[in-house]
């Protein structure tokens, strides 16, 4: 029988004047919170869209958190196994 697991990321936005900070959290089944940060900066010549900000940040976040993902999952086959692990992304 197939079991469906999910995990909800939630991101928040700051924005001020040309810059756009990100802060992304995901809570693991086993009660493990990590968190991401990522930033943007309008160049003073392009057109102020406030999504396109929201995008680079956040996408910055989510690199973070997935990096930091892969290091928790490779320290925990690494306690198991006794031998390092190489997760590659």
């Amino acid at each position: 029988m197939q079991t469906l697991v999910g995990w909800h990321v939630e991101v928040e936005f700051a924005e001020e004047g040309s810059r756009t900070r990100a802060a992304c959290m995901v809570r693991l089944p086993d009660g493990t919170e990590m968190r991401g940060h990522g930033h943007a900066k309008r160049h003073p010549d392009d057109m102020e869209q406030q999504r396109i900000g929201e995008e680079i940040a956040a996408a910055r976040a989510l690199n973070q958190l997935s990096r930091d993902l892969m290091k928790k999952a490779g320290g925990e086959i690494e306690e198991v196994t006794h031998i390092p692990a190489h997760l590659a992304m």
